[in-house]
């Protein structure tokens, strides 16, 4: 994956405002319309540019219970991580997902209505999956920050 110094321009444009058109990505990374289309198609088929998402206030939408949750597997096999990493997809209570090194194997960011609601998805998702050793919750009191930009390293002229 391979991008250069307009690239780094456009990747830093859209991270900031993936609504903007292309003419005015264009112009801000001194492109015409339609080269910063070509760019912009590579970027993502290349997988540089994984998604364009807006980024949803959970409050606003009646989830305003949030908690980082790290959770420990029984045992550090291949199939029971990737049988995890699939329930983790496929969870709409999971916002984000990682696997982790440390104490913890993953860490998943979790919205829900209300604690009774974390409860259930809880007994769900962890009590009921053998595989899972032990969880530990901290709800988050205030979300500082919420983003997804990436710091964009310009590549240097070769």
């Amino acid at each position: 994956m391979r991008y250069d110094r307009t690239d780094a321009r456009i990747l830093e444009i859209v991270q900031k405002n993936n609504r903007l058109t292309s003419d005015m990505i264009g112009e801000l990374a001194g492109l015409s319309a339609t080269a910063c289309q070509r760019r912009l198609k590579r970027l993502r088929s290349d997988g540089i540019i994984e998604s364009d998402v807006s980024i949803v206030s959970p409050k606003a939408v009646g989830r305003p219970i949030q908690m980082l949750v790290s959770v420990t597997l029984e045992r550090e096999r291949s199939d029971i991580i990737d049988k995890f990493k699939k329930a983790i997809k496929s969870s709409v209570d999971v916002v984000n997902g990682f696997y982790v090194t440390g104490d913890a194997d993953f860490v998943l960011y979790v919205t829900a209505r209300t604690m009774e609601d974390y409860e259930q998805f809880t007994r769900r998702f962890f009590y009921e999956n053998s595989d899972i050793k032990g969880f530990k919750t901290m709800v988050i009191m205030d979300r500082v920050k919420a983003g997804f930009a990436i710091p964009i390293d310009v590549p240097s002229e070769a």
